[in-house]
């Protein structure tokens, strides 16, 4: 069952683009809403909309009508700066690419959400050893990029975007450009972080990476085409010999 307080809630999400005189409707009337310390996948075919959604979720867009309540907040109009706000406050993104300073070690990299923030040196640098400890890398802080594997930059990823306290975590295909035991490996993190009470919502396009989702939400032609809650599969790293 869900929260009685969902932490986000879509109502009739409609999103139009324009390009010249073609109308283009990516989103069709989305009705969604989401539990706090739940873990859903969403799914979708390339131009099913699923982007497009994930983008209002995480206030970098704005639904063309609807409503939008993000921690009980109708987010749907504010001003670009109250948007962004409402974002820091509240989201953490983890994306596909991992997004580091190739120059910046881990600890740096994961401090830069709050320069952003104000948060005075100390802190910062308390905040983000806790965090890079939190995803197994207390022993990783002064690495950079190219000294840690794919997955660990991932986690360091993980680290910068937990680092700011969200309570809610959006995560953008997050091993697509991982191999199949660093994805188990990942994916056992983020379920980990959801049974610590962290929403999670997972974007992906990868059957074998969704079923690890306590829910399945399929997208397609912008619309909610099934939305199934199951058992979810534990993800179990393997151990290195």
């Amino acid at each position: 069952m869900e929260s009685a307080s969902p932490i986000l809630a879509l109502e009739d999400v409609v999103k139009v683009y324009r390009l010249g005189d073609v109308e283009v409707r990516a989103l069709r009337g989305i009705t969604l809403s989401v539990g706090a310390g739940d873990f859903v996948a969403i799914m979708g075919a390339s131009g099913s909309g699923k982007s497009t959604l994930m983008n209002i979720i995480g206030c970098l867009d704005r639904p063309t009508s609807g409503r939008y309540l993000l921690a009980g907040r109708d987010v749907a109009g504010l001003p670009k700066g109250r948007l962004a706000e409402v974002r820091n406050q509240t989201l953490g993104f983890v994306f596909q690419s991992f997004n580091l300073l190739p120059r910046t070690d881990a600890l740096e990299n994961v401090e830069l959400p709050l320069i952003y923030a104000g948060v005075r040196a100390r802190e910062r640098r308390r905040r983000a050893a806790e965090a890079l400890a939190q995803v197994g890398l207390g022993d990783r802080l002064h690495h950079r990029p190219n000294q840690l594997s794919g997955g660990q930059q991932q986690r360091v990823a993980i680290a910068r975007a937990l680092v700011s306290r969200p309570r809610l975590l959006l995560a953008d295909e997050p091993t697509g450009n991982l191999d199949s035991r660093t994805s188990v490996e990942v994916m056992a993190l983020l379920q980990a972080l959801g049974r610590s009470g962290l929403t999670v919502l997972l974007v992906t396009h990868e059957a074998d990476i969704a079923r690890y989702a306590a829910r399945v939400v399929v997208i397609r032609d912008g619309l909610v085409q099934s939305d199934e809650r199951r058992a979810p599969e534990v993800a179990v790293p393997e151990v290195s010999a």
